[in-house]
């Protein structure tokens, strides 16, 4: 048995020699190694040896394994190498193509949006703040000066959750949420961008859409102040020949209370198709943080004074960039997007 061992280890290696493929080194392994090899074969006879013999033979089969192991490795490698230069010697490749470009993708318009916004009031002293996008009925209405009997809930058709929790439908629970944290500390400067959720959905609405809170606390604060932040943002964001004006409106959270025209941006004020003749296009609402709202935020409304603003992210994107349907921020039409 033992000339045998040896006999197909040496007729192995030298088949190993002579062939000239992966697939051909395979199947030599598995003519000796594999269930129904030769050399598998002898070593089922090694149960029928005396005990002093299978050690003996035992050391003999490692001894040939271990050789024919190493030579398939070095044999794999060597064909490995052969193959690579035959392919290089068949294979041409042409440097002087010109290679294929890669698409590359960019900001969103809403992001860009944001990210304007936030850097001209990061410019003006504000801090970005941020609150949760499923809220509670409390800081989405009640610390806003809006109880469950208010009217005015009748204007945001909400999607709740269950009776107490819902989809927050504007950032304005981030002003309670800050004033809370920061208290007593005074000023609070800042902006709250974010995305909230109201059951609507047509050209000039989006039952998901992104906002941007104002608020600004601290003694003394004067509507004036309001105006002059606002003038200040909508020159940078429109242009620097914008006016604005303020116009008395109505919100359970400020008082007084105003939405907030800017000078049309194609016409100068002149009128037209796009402010309607006015000269004049709506913005955002704003005004005077309504003293029961200072004082859910923790503050004494005798004391000190503020202001809010919120606007429509996409209602910004589609003035500055003329578009008519809100639905095209939605659809990810590259059309679309890849003109911003």
């Amino acid at each position: 048995m033992k000339a045998e061992i040896q006999r197909i280890g040496e007729e192995t290696l030298r088949e190993l020699k002579e062939l000239d493929g992966l697939e051909a080194l395979q199947e030599l392994k598995v003519k000796v190694l594999g269930k129904k090899g030769s050399l598998t074969a002898l070593l089922r006879q090694m149960g029928s040896l005396s005990p002093e013999e299978r050690p003996i033979m035992g050391q003999v089969v490692n001894e040939v394994r271990s050789r024919l192991e190493q030579a398939w490795e070095e044999r794999s490698a060597e064909l490995d190498v052969m193959s690579l230069q035959k392919r290089l010697a068949t294979e041409r490749i042409d440097i002087t193509l010109p290679g294929v470009r890669v698409a590359r993708g960019h900001i969103h318009p809403l992001t860009q949006i944001v990210q304007e916004i936030e850097d001209i009031f990061l410019g003006m002293g504000f801090q970005i703040a941020e609150g949760p996008e499923i809220e509670t009925d409390y800081y989405n209405f009640e610390a806003l000066n809006l109880p469950k009997d208010h009217p005015a809930r009748e204007m945001q058709d909400s999607f709740y959750i269950t009776e107490e929790i819902l989809l927050r439908t504007h950032t304005s629970p981030v002003q309670i949420r800050t004033m809370e944290k920061l208290f007593p500390r005074l000023p609070v400067k800042i902006i709250a961008p974010g995305t909230v959720y109201r059951n609507d959905d047509d050209a000039t609405h989006s039952p998901m859409f992104h906002q941007v809170e104002g608020l600004v606390v601290d003694r003394g604060i004067r509507l004036s102040d309001l105006k002059g932040i606002l003038l200040n943002f909508s020159r940078q964001m429109f242009g620097e020949s914008r006016e604005i004006r303020l116009r008395p409106s109505f919100f359970p959270f400020t008082e007084p209370s105003a939405e907030v025209d800017i000078s049309c941006m194609l016409c100068g004020g002149a009128g037209c198709r796009l402010c309607k003749g006015s000269g004049w296009i709506e913005v955002l609402g704003s005004g005077m943080v309504h003293p029961k709202v200072i004082e859910m935020g923790g503050y004494n409304p005798k004391e000190v004074t503020g202001f809010a603003f919120g606007m429509g992210v996409e209602r910004i994107a589609m003035l500055k960039y003329g578009i008519e349907d809100m639905r095209l921020l939605f659809d990810n039409d590259l059309r679309f997007l890849q003109q911003f």
